[in-house]
């Protein structure tokens, strides 16, 4: 957020009319949690679409809310910058949190992150086994396998010491990547997708010395900067919030630490998000950029594999970003 709390008055006014309302601050307050969708606020306040929609029209046209289409989705967050932005932050502050309504809705915003969760765990349970054969929907595995290998390249010519793959699905970069680190974790929350991981742990696949966890992405069960290398493959995309992740691998890097993101560029394939359970169409280079600047991260490289053309309008086109985190 921005230090400068100067606006012009009708910036001002517009902020304080739009916030001046009890469904508009009920909608700051939940979307103070995070990023949802109308539907998702719809359930959570208990009121029809049209009102809800109404609501965030006034929002977002009085600075308060920011809106961002992507696909046939719309999602809403609490604005971040200037003036509304502040004024939200200092209201939500100020706020009695203990309202019947604000319970409500508390306990309603938990119920939907649940059910999200429990869809994207299904999802990973029922493809478990499948999982790498839909990596066959994009841009060569050989090409971004040798790209991800060049850019987390140790500067001092050694293997890291700790390299963490957050949300390491089958263990596939910890075989990528497997001469980068003297020591590798790979964790992920799906329980039957560290299964197959183990499995592969077992027949040589996934090397020797790497070890395999379980633990959220947002949540990792490790202190501050444990580890000099991490790596985020093929993940963002199923995240509500990828900024969280980003932050969260910055905290248990050290500082100068490298993190590889390898993620798809925007694309327009809906099949992904309703088959797949995909929560976001891709990212461009300048949204992973800004939010990893917001976690502490600087950019040193990116790079940008597309599809066979053979592929045509299904062929998606991969993205990497390598960052060091700030000293």
């Amino acid at each position: 957020m921005t230090e400068d709390v100067t606006a012009p008055m009708e910036t001002v006014l517009d902020a304080l009319r739009g916030a001046a309302e009890g469904t508009r601050l009920r909608i700051l307050r939940v979307l103070s949690e995070g990023e949802l969708t109308v539907s998702e606020l719809t359930q959570i306040l208990a009121q029809s679409q049209p009102r809800i929609s109404r609501h965030l029209k006034l929002l977002v046209d009085a600075g308060l809310v920011e809106r961002r289409r992507e696909g046939s989705w719309a999602f809403f967050r609490i604005a971040r910058d200037g003036f509304p932005a502040r004024l939200a932050a200092f209201t939500l502050e100020a706020m009695e949190g203990q309202a019947p309504d604000l319970r409500r809705d508390a306990e309603r915003l938990d119920r939907v992150r649940r059910r999200r969760a429990e869809a994207a765990e299904a999802y990973f349970r029922e493809n478990a086994s499948e999982w790498d054969r839909l990596r066959a929907l994009h841009a060569s595995e050989d090409a971004v396998e040798e790209a991800a290998r060049d850019l987390l390249t140790p500067v001092s010519g050694k293997p890291f010491t700790r390299l963490l793959d957050l949300g390491t699905g089958t263990g596939w970069m910890l075989s990528v990547l497997a001469d980068r680190a003297e020591t590798m974790t790979g964790f992920d929350i799906n329980a039957d997708m560290l299964a197959l991981a183990r499995a592969r742990l077992e027949d040589g696949t996934v090397p020797a010395h790497a070890e395999l966890r379980q633990g959220d992405i947002l949540a990792l069960p490790e202190e501050d900067g444990v580890a000099d290398a991490a790596v985020i493959h093929q993940v963002l995309h199923f995240l509500t919030d990828p900024g969280a992740a980003l932050a969260e691998a910055a905290r248990v890097l050290a500082s100068d630490g490298r993190l590889l993101v390898v993620d798809f560029a925007r694309h327009e394939l809906e099949f992904l998000r309703e088959q797949h359970a995909h929560r976001r169409l891709g990212f461009g280079r300048e949204e992973i950029d800004s939010l990893a600047d917001a976690a502490g991260l600087v950019s040193l490289d990116w790079r940008e594999i597309p599809a066979p053309e053979t592929m045509g309008e299904e062929g998606l086109t991969v993205s990497l970003w390598l960052f060091a985190k700030q000293g």
